[in-house]
């Protein structure tokens, strides 16, 4: 992990003053917001006008700014766009190959309503320990869709147990690639940071996921969003309305829904879980054998990759899905293309959300962040906190924090014991998740899929977040005590 050394030394210098930075950074976040959430400018011109006035405003030259934001776009498209398109094909062949009614009935019909968002949570869980947040985002929403769909609950009541699931696991627990930054770049070790990320994440899972669910419904009660609709979907079940879901409870499958193929419940379960063994297999030898030169581990490597798991996952998904679900060629190909058009928006989002957060990167903030906290008397589990924090909220970008807090505070866990240096992982693991809002690409990946508008997916999604990272400070804090 090289880079993270790499990375936070080559910070960009603030574009301008101080103050001036920090006034367009204020102001350009509230152009995005009122642009949206007032005038009604869509998403994608929002945060375009939004980034380049940034920029602008905070003393970028004009050409430097627009080539920020192309460069944001372009990773944002390259890192997650294309998964988002894999997900979309991979998602939609799940739900036309009757699939996602094989492992959507089998968690309603063995799950009450009660344990339902408790079982989304260990999902979540799950699927999400061995890759980054978008990519199980992309994978698990078709099922949080369908299982909301089915089960008759309220959409949040299913979301934000599997959301929090993943973005625990995607903050706190190695071998995921974020903690797995710090660990590299702190020198931590790496079973005692898991075993602690575990102790951490068990009771933040469930107070920010199942028990939060509960007042997140309330909040924002809305429609399933129409996606990933099958053959076994009751007409008027994505209506969101108490009469609605009353009728799906009662039947799920609708009206003389004809019996039809579907793939067994072992082979879409072998299906959904494929790129997250490979991706996890690729995380186990980095850390059991990083320096290991030989073709088994360029193997595991390759397959391994976010882009190659989830391209074997279609291709096999074609077979096991398509195949397995009764689907002839041209079935299985109007599928994959039907997958794509209705995710045209959200790939031009997230990428503006990518755009935006790079600028802020390229204003040079993080450094002022960094230089305005050294120094500073705070204890060290707190301040490590905070700096992932400012960060966190000024960049949009979870892995930017953990790698801009652990380049800053380095010289500080040098000086820790091997437990504290865990704990330092954890707690800079825990800013980095801190108040997602509209400079997070992730924050527009979750609100178009599920169909909020900008407040209500700061009521539900933000609050989630927020929650997650300070009941993972809490459990730092208090295992500082007794370690």
């Amino acid at each position: 992990m090289q880079f993270v050394t790499v990375l936070a030394a080559d910070a960009p210098e603030p574009a301008s003053s101080d103050p001036r930075l920090i006034i367009a950074a204020l102001i350009g976040i509230a152009v995005v917001v009122v642009l949206i959430t007032w005038i009604k400018l869509h998403p994608f011109i929002a945060l375009t006008v939004g980034a380049i006035g940034l920029g602008l405003g905070a003393g970028l030259a004009a050409a430097d700014t627009a080539t920020s934001f192309s460069k944001g776009f372009g990773d944002t498209m390259a890192s997650v766009g294309l998964l988002i398109g894999l997900g979309a094909m991979f998602g939609k062949l799940l739900a036309d190959s009757g699939g996602a009614d094989q492992i959507v009935d089998t968690l309603v019909g063995r799950a009450g309503p009660r344990s339902l968002p408790w079982l989304m949570a260990l999902v979540g869980a799950i699927i999400g320990l061995p890759m980054f947040f978008e990519i199980g985002v992309v994978l698990l929403i078709p099922v949080i869709i369908l299982v909301a769909r089915r089960s008759g609950l309220p959409l949040f009541r299913i979301a934000i147990p599997t959301l929090a699931g993943l973005s625990v696991m995607h903050g706190l627990v190695p071998p995921h690639p974020g903690p797995l930054v710090a660990v590299s770049a702190l020198s931590a070790n790496l079973g005692l940071t898991l075993a602690l990320g575990i102790l951490v994440a068990i009771p933040t899972v469930i107070i920010a996921g199942p028990l939060f669910s509960r007042f997140a419904a309330k909040w924002v009660d809305i429609p399933v969003p129409d996606l990933f609709t099958t053959g076994g979907d009751a007409a008027g079940t994505a209506t969101g309305t108490a009469e609605a879901r009353e009728a799906a409870a009662e039947d799920p499958d609708g009206p003389g829904a004809p019996a039809r193929r579907r793939p067994s419940f072992g082979v879409t379960l072998a299906c959904i879980l494929l790129p997250v063994v490979l991706m996890l297999a690729k995380a186990i030898a980095d850390v059991v054998a990083p320096d290991a030169e030989n073709t088994l581990k360029d193997a595991v490597d390759f397959i391994g990759t976010p882009l190659i798991a989830l391209t074997i996952a279609v291709l096999v998904g074609i077979v096991g899905l398509g195949r397995g679900g009764g689907m002839d060629r041209s079935a299985i190909s109007k599928t994959l293309s039907d997958s794509l058009p209705p995710i045209a928006g959200i790939l031009l989002i997230v990428g503006a959300g990518g755009g935006l957060k790079q600028v802020l990167i390229d204003t040079g903030l993080a450094q002022i962040i960094a230089n305005a906290v050294e120094g500073s008397a705070l204890p060290v589990l707190l301040l490590a906190w905070i700096v992932a924090v400012l960060i966190r909220v000024a960049t949009g970008s979870a892995t930017v924090a953990t790698v801009t807090a652990s380049g800053i505070l380095a010289p500080v866990a040098a000086d820790l014991s091997s437990p504290m240096v865990s704990l330092m992982v954890l707690a800079i693991g825990s800013g980095s998740l801190f108040l997602s809002h509209v400079n997070d690409a992730g924050f527009w990946l979750i609100k178009e899929y599920l169909g909020t508008t900008v407040g209500q997916n700061l009521k539900t999604w933000t609050v989630m977040e927020c929650l997650i990272s300070v009941c993972g400070l809490i459990g730092v804090l208090l295992l500082s005590v007794v370690v």
